[in-house]
């Protein structure tokens, strides 16, 4: 077990953090907790923050903060969006590692005690550790094996950035055990589509990634999904912040383009680095994404370079 801090008033506070967001996650919630209380390491602390559900998502909640008392719940009384959603947890909690958890995915028994243990020996320029990935259906059957190829512990800013925006695609590593020193540099999930891919290049400038290579994350793939229930850009823009899309241009592509221009700007880095930065990433960019950003602005097409997810839950 990992030792907890003192907190100035009170108990001492929980060394992990896991913050849910969840929307309207009633038909996999409970076992997405159960699974979370399954864990072997114990010194953390559990934020649920359910975003207006209308499902039967409420009640499952309160049973399950009724059995344990790391649990936190709260409601927000209308939909406010994942953007929000994914915010509030972080701002809710105050462990020294967190993790977001969603409410369809599942986790080895063990997965916190390894995370722990490898950023624990891990150099504080070590931002995030993340475990391996196997895909399971929406009855929890394993479907395949996923590589994300995001183990990146090149040690300059550019190097990662460059290795991060050539590899990322459903961001898996988002969602694995992260300082919290790494989240308040950053803007962590801003309100456009996509914008996972965003804050993991913000988290990429300030420090490395290391995979665990044990098969720890089941990630589960169903119709209801973040993206699969949302494949549009305007649809997706409604979904991290209800009422943005009217002005949503379906522009998704040339939207993080500037975006992750705009990290590199913001970011505490000396002018050489910076330099290497943006030529890295738009080597990398126009290579990946070119004929995408050139089918919406001449051909209007969406959809055919769309990534394959976004992060699940709101």
């Amino acid at each position: 077990m990992g030792s907890a801090a003192q907190t100035a008033n009170g108990p001492p506070a929980a060394k992990v953090s896991i913050g849910i967001p969840v929307y309207n996650g009633a038909q996999f919630l409970a076992a997405s907790l159960e699974s979370l209380l399954a864990q072997t390491y114990e010194d953390i602390e559990f934020v649920i923050s359910d975003n207006g559900s209308t499902d039967g998502t409420e009640a499952i909640c309160r049973e399950f903060a009724a059995r344990d008392g790391r649990i936190r719940y709260l409601r927000a009384d209308t939909n406010r969006g994942a953007s929000w959603n994914y915010r509030n947890v972080v701002q809710q909690t105050s462990g020294p590692y967190f993790k977001w958890a969603t409410h369809d995915d599942l986790l080895a028994p063990t997965y916190i005690e390894r995370c722990v243990e490898v950023l624990d020996a891990a150099p504080a320029g070590v931002a995030l550790v993340y475990p391996r990935t196997r895909i399971i259906d929406g009855d929890g059957n394993v479907v395949r094996d996923y590589d994300d190829n995001l183990d990146i512990r090149a040690k300059t800013p550019h190097e990662r950035l460059r290795l991060l925006v050539g590899n990322i695609v459903m961001a898996n590593a988002s969602f694995g055990l992260i300082r919290r020193t790494a989240l308040a540099r950053s803007r962590l999930l801003d309100k456009f589509p996509s914008a996972d891919y965003v804050m993991m290049a913000e988290f990429a400038l300030f420090g490395e990634f290391w995979e665990i290579p044990e098969f720890l994350f089941f990630r589960r793939e169903h119709e209801a999904m973040s993206r699969k229930a949302n494949p549009s850009a305007t649809e997706a823009a409604e979904w991290f912040e209800p009422g943005s899309s009217k002005n949503a241009t379906g522009r998704e592509f040339w939207r993080l383009f500037v975006e992750h221009l705009r990290s590199i700007h913001h970011a505490r880095l000396d002018p050489v680095e910076k330099a290497k930065c943006y030529a890295g990433f738009l080597g990398v960019w126009t290579r990946r994404y070119r004929r995408a950003m050139v089918d919406e602005i001449f051909v209007g097409r969406q959809g055919r370079h769309r990534r394959s997810t976004t992060p699940q839950g709101s």
